[in-house]
């Protein structure tokens, strides 16, 4: 936690420390030909992700010890601009958004890293994704209004779907649709199993799991005065959420069971 990586529209990304109490800004990185729209450490802390309007993404060998960044590969999978990059919750594997409607998976191959898998369902721009805490399935949200569900499938599965060499299959398993009215910006997928949206729409919505169906248990309907943008769970009390809005303002939610 003594490290944070910031993207910008001026094309670079700022790698922020911690270590003396105070955040200083010791690492610039350079590259991208047009903005950074997400930057992301893997969990493992050993690389770094970076995404842009320039359709490209990047990624970074960190050695934080020296404070020193090594572009390992810069991958031209997407067609237009890459929206979100996020990590697999425990193994060094990226997932990537795009404005082209697809999803990427990708994993590092020898030096290099290589695309594995293009996630397709969706008819518009891809604006986020996350994983299922345990990793084995993604949630993505769209400009179509739809809320996608993927499940991977390994090698050998017994439903019989075809997968190449020792990469999983993956598959949409369940779309919700219908529920919101404008275009999907942000999800995230809690600890505690439900997935929350946020969107243009103003509202905060959360989706809970059923069987094999999901609800929505509960929508906050003008939850800013304008869109909503980003929409994140607190990481140790599942009952908090976190918000922030095109109306410049950030708020903190509280989830009563």
């Amino acid at each position: 936690g003594n490290y944070l990586a910031s993207a910008s529209f001026d094309g670079t990304v700022a790698i922020w420390n911690n270590k003396g109490g105070s955040w200083e800004c010791n690492v610039t990185l350079e590259g991208h030909e047009n903005e950074v729209k997400c930057a992301t450490f893997s969990r493992s802390g050993l690389f770094l992700a970076t995404c842009s309007r320039d359709k490209s993404v990047w990624l970074w060998d960190v050695d934080n010890d020296d404070e020193e960044y090594m572009c390992a590969s810069v991958l031209h999978s997407h067609t237009q601009d890459v929206k979100r990059v996020t990590w697999h919750p425990s193994e060094d594997i990226l997932a990537s958004a795009s404005y082209d409607n697809n999803i990427k998976i990708y994993r590092e191959d020898d030096d290099d890293w290589i695309c594995t898998a293009t996630l397709s369902s969706h008819t518009s721009t891809v604006w986020s994704i996350s994983w299922e805490p345990q990793g084995e399935r993604l949630a993505s949200c769209s400009e179509d209004l739809n809320v996608k569900i993927w499940k991977q499938f390994l090698p050998g599965n017994k439903e019989g779907i075809p997968t190449q060499g020792k990469d999983p299959a993956w598959k949409c398993v369940y779309t919700i649709g219908g529920v919101h009215p404008r275009a999907i910006y942000d999800l995230d997928w809690g600890q505690q199993g439900y997935i929350v949206t946020a969107g243009g729409d103003d509202a905060i919505r959360i989706f809970r799991e059923v069987e094999d169906d999901w609800v929505c248990e509960h929508t906050n309907f003008n939850s800013h005065d304008m869109d909503v943008n980003c929409i994140r769970w607190n990481p140790q009390n599942p009952c908090l959420l976190a918000s922030c809005s095109d109306d410049e303002t950030i708020k903190i939610w509280t989830v009563e069971s």
